[in-house]
């Protein structure tokens, strides 16, 4: 029998961590590929638990790209509210409209033509790949980025990063070795209360616990964000809950963003939202397209 490398411990010491203590999610529970392009757009800066709720609403009132395409990105926002980064659901729109247009509703199976839809990068095209047509890709994010580069040792690139990922997925458990990497992260290696001691690869990891943390240094690593009180974004999503809420008048909406000391703030972020398309201006009324 030959040698078992370092990667084949890694692979086996978390599959056997996984194995049957995955999280229970809806969207791993189907193949369809557009539920599953609907949760990884939601998921993409925002908690589990605040997409969980959104996820069903989402899919029961747009099962098919065709639907969301058929509906106008008003109805979509409206459904979207609480999520934030409303940016996200006009590309999702716009993806369901060049999937029912071009694709008869059917989500490409090639990299290539995933990346050449509206507002879909390397992660989610991947995830696509993975978690609906089972291929064997890996997917990396911000978990599965600290998991490497502890196991590694040292800070990562995305390019090794990706070169790592992609060698230790094991051949045919595409689907299980990424939602794997993803819960390990997330629940045990942590960013700040990284199980080590009871870490199920802690002889192939080459951090151990001991020493600068490599993984803030990693490509595709947590990044503080801004303070959100008092932030553009914070203004921008109460402008978006209000107009959803039925407040029309720039004057009401201003009061809604708590901006009435600075209207001039205000009306910059309003021009915004209507720039990008989230928001409909006629003369001073505001409503969702």
């Amino acid at each position: 029998m030959g040698r078992v490398s370092r990667h084949d411990r890694i692979a086996t010491g978390l599959i056997e961590w996984g194995s049957g203590s995955l999280r229970d999610l809806p969207w791993r529970r189907t193949n369809n590929a557009w539920h599953v392009l609907v949760s990884e757009v939601m998921l993409q800066q925002t908690s589990v638990t605040r997409v969980l709720p959104k996820y069903e609403n989402f899919i029961a009132e747009f099962p098919t790209p065709g639907h969301m395409a058929n509906a106008s990105l008003g109805d979509a926002l409206a459904l979207w509210s609480g999520l934030g980064y409303p940016r996200r659901c006009r590309n999702l729109r716009e993806t369901a409209i060049v999937l029912a247009r071009d694709f008869d509703g059917v989500m490409p199976s090639t990299l290539d033509e995933l990346l050449a839809l509206p507002g879909i990068g390397q992660y989610t095209a991947r995830a696509i790949l993975a978690f609906a047509h089972r291929q064997d890709v890996a997917v990396v994010d911000v978990n599965v980025s600290r998991v490497l580069s502890r196991l590694e040792g040292e800070p990562l690139k995305a390019r090794a990063l990706q070169q790592l990922a992609d060698q230790l997925v094991p051949e045919g458990l595409g689907w299980d070795w990424n939602q794997v990497m993803m819960d390990f992260g997330a629940r045990h290696c942590t960013v700040r209360s990284p199980q080590c001691t009871a870490c199920p690869v802690k002889k192939q990891c080459k951090w151990h616990g001991v020493g600068d943390d490599p993984a803030p240094l990693s490509a595709g690593a947590s990044k503080p964000q801004a303070k959100f009180e008092g932030s553009d974004r914070q203004a921008r999503g109460r402008a978006m809950r209000a107009v959803n809420d039925g407040v029309a008048t720039q004057k009401a909406i201003v009061r809604a963003m708590n901006l009435e000391h600075d209207v001039e703030r205000a009306t910059k972020l309003l021009e915004a939202l209507v720039n990008e398309g989230l928001l409909l201006r006629s003369g001073a009324r505001f409503t969702l397209p």
